[in-house]
């Protein structure tokens, strides 16, 4: 097989498949509906806005976003008495009206690269643009029994919420029962609420606690089809992701589960509810209303409680998440609280298992450095090193070749139009020469896992996002922000959309001509159009990796000035020509094809035989 013609369709591929999946994003299918069962027919969670007393209400009734108009943040958070929290990766506020986990931003973690912007806000309260919040409760399939609801009152045991320091929230429904929520948090992102009933009346009282998150409004995903942003959850040990269009038109998917977890995800930030990892549960995800009104709902149902008169019923702890989605801090939750696959609240695609070492080496360099630019230079160079005795097979293999070019050439004038008896003196000479044409291709195939591995890991964690290089590099997430159509950073404009293909900024460009430096070493396609395209190719991934992270674009980058010296030295060792024309290699002669009329090369045209 001819090296060039194998390198081609690789890149082909490569290119072909990004685009498709650009264009046409595979869409999440739903798992098949399944209905909830238990033994004692559990009413579902009620839809946040009703009281929940209400036995066999809907799973996804028309409700619509509260009908008033949009306030300020603050002005949100004055309608309700308040319990404040902070800790060293939290501020915010719980609401006691409703008793709503509703005021949560990132202590850490601004909205833009500008230390002094506002702190990213994870949940917002209603009243607020795009409400986003978490309730948990209880209904009841008597109606008769009285639940707190929406606009309940609750009463706190403290004005503050700390680590170490809960607090507890009573609601007294007038009718004998004593409402409780015992609510935690830790120095991270995790709040445990621990719900439970005083009955003070001569009857028992069954009771269902349930837990749910409601997001308001259309949400623009900010990634692409690499990264998912939406519902999803852990359901029996199986990851399942529904993309927001699965519940317009008020769908609605149900399931049950034990052990696990259900959230909504952006691509940084998760707002997730975990139930206890013992207890069977009903999950339903909805969505209900329409256009801006639109709102998704995730909740559970945990097993029946029962108080008996004058005794105290409780359910177990249940969780919420809200917050960063960091690495380290995820893991140690699936390990200390026992979270049945949390790691997945990352999404790490399916090729996890190279993906995620590549993360921890990655974040481990930089915790030694102290900068995550220098710690992608070095881990390029660890590649570099594990792969290195199959790079210099490789390179040994490309030298060789083009220390072959002059006998290509000729075979190429010798046989002219002939590509079938062209192909098979070029197999011949490879055999004599003992050269494997594929051989070459083994660096592209090495580099391209390792670049989606790394992509991956830029574009889905939170540790790469805000963190700087050097120079003009403040955010090794982001595109390069010293680009052509801006002077490289002279002056200021909003470039229209149609032009930001060509808005290419200073690492695309030393990426491509590293690219087109390397290219150079490489031995020549003998077919003028495949010379042809490969000189293109520089160009083209410059245009296509310029408006990648950085961060990717550095590695690429710095990868291919490696390789070129890398190729540069076996080259020389190996005696190959390095730029300029080749010279003619000393190689096993190839005989001349015999003429048709069976005479011999040297002798006289038109001589005859002797009798």
């Amino acid at each position: 097989m001819d090296q060039k013609n194998f390198i081609v369709a690789i890149v082909l591929s490569v290119i072909i498949i990004m685009g498709w999946q650009t264009l046409f994003p595979p869409k999440h299918t739903p798992p098949q509906q399944q209905q909830t069962t238990s033994q004692s027919s559990q009413p579902n969670a009620p839809t946040s806005g009703q009281a929940g007393n209400q036995p066999g209400a809907p799973q996804a009734p028309v409700t619509q976003a509260p009908a008033q108009q949009t306030v300020s943040r603050e002005e949100a958070l004055a309608r309700s008495p308040r319990v404040t929290f902070s800790t060293p990766e939290l501020i915010g506020s719980i609401a006691l009206k409703g008793a709503r986990i509703d005021d949560v931003r990132l202590a850490k973690h601004r909205e833009e690269l500008d230390p002094k912007s506002p702190p990213v806000p994870v949940l917002s309260p209603v009243g607020g643009d795009h409400p986003y919040y978490s309730e948990f409760g209880w209904t009841s399939s008597d109606p008769g029994v009285k639940v707190p609801g929406p606009d309940s009152v609750w009463t706190s045991s403290r004005e503050t919420l700390a680590p170490g320091k809960p607090v507890r929230l009573t609601w007294d429904n007038g009718a004998g029962l004593i409402f409780a929520l015992d609510v935690s948090i830790d120095e991270n992102f995790m709040f445990a609420v621990k719900q439970s009933v005083e009955n003070k009346t001569d009857k028992p009282v069954t009771l269902y606690p349930w837990a749910l998150v409601v997001r308001f409004g259309e949400h623009k995903a900010e990634g692409t089809y690499v990264l998912h942003e939406g519902p999803y959850g852990v359901f029996n040990g199986s990851l399942k992701e529904f993309s927001y269009s699965d519940f317009k038109d008020n769908k609605s998917q149900k399931l049950s589960t034990t052990g696990g977890w259900v959230g909504i995800t952006d691509k940084y930030w998760m707002a997730t509810l975990v139930p206890d990892q013992k207890s069977k549960v009903d999950v339903t995800l909805k969505g209900t209303g329409a256009g801006n009104d639109i709102k998704y709902q995730i909740d559970f149902v945990g097993p029946a409680v029962t108080a008996a008169p004058g005794a105290t019923g409780s359910a177990d702890a249940a969780h919420l998440y809200a917050g960063a989605k960091i690495v380290r801090v995820i893991d140690a939750y699936r390990e200390n609280l026992g979270i049945d696959r949390f790691d997945l609240t990352i999404d790490w695609g399916w090729f996890w298992f190279f993906t995620k070492p590549m993360f921890w080496l990655l974040e481990w360099l930089y915790v030694q450095i102290g900068n995550f630019g220098v710690a992608i230079l070095i881990l390029t160079v660890i590649v570099k090193a594990v792969f290195f005795p199959l790079a210099n097979k490789s390179y040994a293999a490309m030298s060789k070749m083009k220390a072959l070019q002059p006998e290509m050439e000729k075979l190429k004038q010798r046989y002219g139009e002939d590509k079938q008896r062209m192909n098979q003196e070029l197999m011949q000479l490879y055999r004599r020469e003992k050269v494997n044409p594929a051989a070459g291709c083994l660096p592209i195939l090495v580099q391209i896992p390792v670049f989606f591995a790394l992509y991956k890991v830029l574009y889905t964690t939170i540790e790469m996002r805000h963190q700087p290089f050097f120079g003009w590099i403040k955010d090794l997430s982001a595109p390069d922000p010293l680009t052509i159509l801006t002077g490289f950073g002279l002056f200021h404009w909003q470039i229209p959309e149609i032009l930001h293909f060509f808005n290419i900024g200073i690492w695309p460009l030393i990426m491509g001509v590293t690219m087109y430096l390397q290219q150079k070493l490489n031995p020549a396609p003998a077919d003028p159009v495949q010379a042809r395209v490969f000189q293109f190719l520089p160009i083209m991934f410059t245009f296509m990796l310029a408006p990648f992270s950085a961060g990717l674009v550095i590695y690429w980058a710095w990868s291919n000035t490696l390789s070129i010296a890398q190729q540069y030295y076996i080259m020389r060792k190996h005696g190959a020509p390095i730029g300029g024309k080749a010279q003619p290699k000393a190689v096993a002669a190839t005989p001349e094809p015999v003429p048709a009329n069976g005479n011999g090369g040297g002798g006289k045209k038109g001589g005859k035989k002797k009798a």
